[in-house]
């Protein structure tokens, strides 16, 4: 049995009021994290050559991905697009337009990259045909809305872009839908397009930062944090003195965090989206990562939803599979709270609720993705899981009391380096 696991099972065999005293000094757990630092910092370092793109890999030709491009040539590849339909208008092939397909079938997990990609399959949206009249319109009016953004090169939100045409569009699902059509169809990414989603991911912790030239202090943002600002781009100047960065799924657990200043405890930079991950948190999350190079260790609710969110934010979402390349931050480490650990730590029958059975289907189909085969722990802990149908939330700790999170839990889950 190796030194890790004989530590976890001296935790799941001691009563759990002596948590708190198996806990070592501060000085101690802080110098796990330096060493998780120095190792992170030393892999991203290495001289081994890793395959970074699809280009690398020679599968361009069989996947499409995006890049980002500056407003002029997402205005060019627009025009070249409008160009196209018009000599197809005269040629007597009808008014269409050639859309990538997004569906599920037409994606692939490439295992040198980690993440989730999409095939270079194309269908017809025509105009003539019932079927596809409603949305070709749809995206004909979203390439003029985007064209004319880009000309006077300023922003707007989804729900701007909505009601410039609420009649046209019907619902805003329909416009989204489109706005990430019409992204994978130029080639670009959707930040690209100046369209954002309104403000919703924030960041609290030893992170200073400017956004649009003003200077942010993540440390004096109070319990509430610092609005993640949904165009990335104005984001710059980013420095730390954090040791990691700690992802959490849900808003009442980062306020926790914060209020008990967990950052200034071990220092570190706690970033939230409150539930599933938008564009900007996870372009945000991706830029800490990979220019501040600190490890990120993720905290989310022990449920099917909980890792499908984790690895939304490592390997990407189907929906978006196109710009997997620009928004995946890879390397996370599943920290807690883990389906092992509603026994380990002696979480309460009554904190913990019983699996419905769609938890149940999503549990299994986790199980067949490969992005999760590919790591054991992962599949254990899922099996555990359906095993024993039950699921729970970060707040069951709080059964504990209420700053058992960030006095016991977490400094313990670290001292134990208990991460997947």
């Amino acid at each position: 049995m190796s030194d890790k696991k004989r530590r976890l099972k001296s935790i799941a065999t001691k009563p759990t009021s002596g948590f708190k005293s198996r806990l070592q000094p501060d000085s101690a757990i802080l110098a796990i994290l330096e060493s998780l630092l120095a190792s992170t910092r030393s892999a991203s370092t290495s001289k081994t050559p890793i395959a970074k793109s699809l280009f690398d890999l020679n599968l361009s030709s069989t996947c499409r991905e995006v890049t980002d491009l500056p407003p002029s040539s997402v205005r060019h590849a627009i025009e070249q697009t409008i160009l196209t339909a018009a000599q197809s208008i005269l040629s007597g092939r009808g008014f269409s337009f050639s859309v990538p397909s997004r569906a599920s079938s037409n994606q692939l997990y490439v295992p040198e990259l980690d993440r989730i990609v999409l095939r270079d399959k194309s269908s017809t949206r025509s105009f003539s045909s019932l079927p596809t009249v409603r949305k070709s319109a749809i995206t004909a009016r979203v390439l003029h809305l985007i064209h004319q953004l880009c000309l006077k090169n300023i922003h707007v939100t989804k729900r701007d872009l909505f009601y410039t045409d609420v009649k046209l569009f019907g619902d805003q699902s329909q416009s989204d839908t489109v706005l990430d059509d019409v992204s994978c169809m130029l080639g670009c990414t959707r930040n690209s397009l100046n369209v954002v989603a309104s403000e919703k991911g924030v960041v609290v912790g030893r992170l200073v930062f400017t956004d649009d030239g003003d200077r942010i202090d993540c440390t004096k943002m109070g319990v509430g944090g610092k609005a993640i600002p949904p165009n990335i781009d104005r984001v710059g100047g980013m420095e730390s003195d954090a040791l990691f960065i700690l992802l959490v799924e849900k808003d009442a657990a980062f306020m926790r965090l914060a209020e008990d200043r967990f950052y200034n405890r071990f220092p570190c930079i706690i970033v939230t989206a409150k539930g599933q991950p938008d564009v900007a948190t996870r372009l945000f999350l991706k830029k800490m990562k990979m220019e501040l190079r600190l490890p990120v260790l993720a905290l989310v609710d022990s449920d099917p939803y909980g890792l499908k969110i984790l690895s939304v934010y490592m390997c990407g979402s189907k929906n978006m599979s196109y710009d997997s390349g620009n928004l995946t931050t890879p390397d996370i480490k599943w920290l807690g709270v883990r389906p092992s650990d509603l026994d380990r730590y002696g979480v309460p029958e009554q904190c913990r609720l019983s699996m419905t059975d769609q938890d149940v289907k999503t549990g299994r189909d986790l199980l067949e993705e490969e992005f999760v085969k590919k790591n054991a722990g992962w599949v254990e802990e899922l099996e555990l899981m359906l095993r024993t149908r039950q699921k729970a939330e970060i707040q069951a700790l709080s059964s504990f009391g209420f700053q058992y999170l960030s006095e016991v839990y977490l400094p313990l889950k670290i001292q134990q380096q208990d991460w997947l």
